[in-house]
C-alpha cells in the first residue's frame, strides 16, 4: 500500500512541476484529487501557488494557445475548445487567443493546408478542395481564411 501523501509534499512536487512546465489550477486540482489531499489542504496549497505565481491561468493560456498554433498546428476554434477542456475561463481564453501573431496565424494555417493538399490524391478538384476544407476546419481554423486561402493559392503546387 502506498503511503498518504503529506500536504507540504504535495506542495512541493506541484511547486518542482510548475517551474519546469506551465501548467493551469484544474490540472493541478486533479493531481491533489488524485492524491488523495483533503479539499481543505487542496485548496490551501492551490492558493499558494497562485500566490507565489507558480500557476496563473492567463500565462497558461497564452503558452498553450501559442505552442498550439505553432507546433501542432491548431487553429483558433481548436485552441478554444482545448483551453474549455482545461476549464480556462472565457475573457482568459479570448485574451490568449487575441495575442496570437496575426501573420503567424494565417502562415500556419497555409503551412498546413499546403502539407495536407499533397496528401490528397483528387488534387485540385471539387472533391480535393472539400477534403481540403474539411480538414482545414478540423483543425479548427476559421472558414473565411481556409476559403481565402484554397481560392487565392493552388496549394497543390510542388514547393522548392
Amino acid at each position: 500500500m502506498k503511503k498518504q501523501l503529506s500536504a507540504a509534499d504535495a506542495l512541493a512536487r506541484l511547486q518542482d512541476l510548475c517551474a519546469r512546465s506551465e501548467q493551469c489550477s484544474a490540472d493541478m486540482r486533479k493531481k491533489l484529487i488524485a492524491w488523495q489531499i483533503p479539499s481543505a489542504d487542496a485548496e490551501r496549497i492551490l492558493d499558494a501557488l497562485i500566490d507565489d505565481r507558480f500557476v496563473d491561468d492567463r500565462r497558461f493560456a497564452r503558452a498553450f494557445a501559442a505552442d498550439k498554433m505553432r507546433f501542432s498546428g491548431w487553429g483558433r476554434y481548436k485552441i478554444m475548445r482545448g483551453l474549455m477542456a482545461k476549464r480556462i475561463d472565457r475573457a482568459t481564453i479570448d485574451h490568449a487567443l487575441e495575442a496570437l501573431d496575426v501573420d503567424e496565424y494565417a502562415s500556419t494555417a497555409r503551412r498546413v493546408l499546403i502539407s495536407k493538399a499533397r496528401a490528397i490524391a483528387e488534387g485540385n478538384t471539387y472533391e480535393g478542395r472539400t477534403k481540403l476544407f474539411r480538414f482545414g476546419a478540423s483543425r479548427g481554423f476559421e472558414t473565411d481564411l481556409i476559403t481565402r486561402l484554397i481560392r487565392a493559392e493552388n496549394l497543390w503546387e510542388p514547393r522548392d
